[in-house]
């Protein structure tokens, strides 16, 4: 049987509440074999990581030991060049059955800078894309972007097969999702993270804000 494999990837600096929110979510609606978080070593969009790669992915393997399906993928920061997800969607496909499904996950911001990627018109060669959308979002996407959306969008993904060539908009989970507790049961509070003591030691200016309510709900899917 196919498959299914998420892929969200960031500098993870640091891993927060948001993003194991996010992504649990995101796995029990998609129905997910895995949802790998792949830490970057160096974005091409972004400043450089405050804290070191090992430091990063100590903290991320920390924070989804005990959230299954959740998981780490270290590929990028083992290799020795900017972080592309091109590369890395490559990468993957090397190593699974011609039937697996990859979906990966993107904010609303990084799916409207989606055409300054690194030979982005292919990534749905190797995924289907999934856009979370956050409820104050008001960017508009690019019109290379609208041209994709009005050809490839649909509004549920369930019904897609094959491997690749979707993204879902203006999908949105059964109601109860985004409330209820997507943990299994035994599993440990979300917010309590084990990194968390060692994520004070490694920023010491940060600060806890209240964690708004989960994006999942303005889920797209390409």
């Amino acid at each position: 049987m196919p498959k299914r494999i998420g892929i969200f990837g960031g500098t993870f600096d640091p891993v927060h509440i948001g993003h194991l929110r996010s992504a649990l979510e995101v796995a029990q609606f998609m129905a997910l074999d895995e949802l790998r978080l792949v830490p970057s070593a160096r974005p091409p969009h972004r400043d450089a990581p405050q804290v070191t790669a090992e430091d990063r992915l100590a903290m991320v393997r920390l924070a989804v030991a005990e959230l299954a399906p959740l998981c780490v993928d270290d590929r990028e920061l083992r290799r020795d060049k900017p972080s592309y997800s091109i590369d890395t969607l490559e990468s993957l496909r090397a190593e699974l059955a011609v039937d697996d499904q990859l979906f990966l996950l993107l904010g609303w911001d990084a799916f409207c800078g989606l055409p300054s990627w690194h030979r982005w018109t292919e990534l749905l060669e190797h995924c289907h894309i999934l856009v979370l959308q956050r409820p104050d979002a008001d960017s508009e996407p690019p019109e290379a972007l609208r041209n994709l959306m009005a050809a490839r969008s649909r509004n549920d993904p369930w019904p897609w097969t094959g491997r690749a060539d979707r993204f879902p908009l203006s999908g949105r989970p059964p109601g109860g999702v985004g409330h209820a507790d997507p943990r299994p049961a035994g599993q440990r509070p979300v917010g309590a993270l084990p990194g968390a003591r060692r994520g004070t030691d490694l920023y010491p200016r940060a600060r806890a804000v209240p964690c708004g309510e989960l994006n999942t709900r303005q889920m797209s899917y390409l």
